[in-house]
């Protein structure tokens, strides 16, 4: 195994924090973004399912994930919030599938965003990031690039300790 795939884990006692956030172009009930909505619940449910996944910040609203939850400072913007057992879980699950062909249409359901909308970060297993948890991770990212701290998939880093 080499060093990359080393980094794609698991760490015994140590899961993985995502979090991305975005602005919708459109109002959640505008049929400009319907194929986001009416597939979020599915998409969620299949993350759920995958080998290696921990948690999901959750909303009042299962059917639309954690969109009634505020990020600190914009409260327009959505927030997807994480945890899995080791960055391959997340990739396997990120880059497959339906969630997968979402993701390649992100323009068309959300904003372009001038700075990063994702990172990754390790915490100890068995704890829940908060949502003011991933905005500093966010805002640590963008101002420092990749660290042990917050990292992306293009740069990845073990758990310190």
């Amino acid at each position: 195994m080499d060093t990359a795939d080393a980094l794609l884990g698991p760490f015994e006692g140590f899961h993985l924090a995502q979090v991305n956030i975005g602005r919708l172009v459109a109002p959640l009930d505008d049929p400009a973004i319907e194929d986001f909505t009416k597939n979020l619940s599915r998409v969620n449910d299949q993350g759920r399912a995958m080998p290696g996944f921990v948690w999901l910040l959750e909303g009042t609203d299962p059917e639309l994930g954690a969109t009634d939850i505020a990020w600190p400072g914009d409260p327009e913007m959505f927030v997807n919030l994480t945890v899995w057992e080791s960055v391959g879980a997340l990739r396997d699950f990120a880059f497959s599938g339906e969630h997968r062909a979402l993701l390649t249409r992100r323009k068309e359901f959300f904003q372009k965003l001038p700075e990063a909308f994702a990172t990754l970060w390790w915490i100890p297993a068995g704890t829940r990031p908060t949502v003011q948890d991933a905005h500093d991770r966010l805002a640590r990212f963008r101002e420092h690039g990749a660290t042990p701290h917050a990292f992306s998939f293009q740069r990845l880093f073990a758990p310190e300790g």
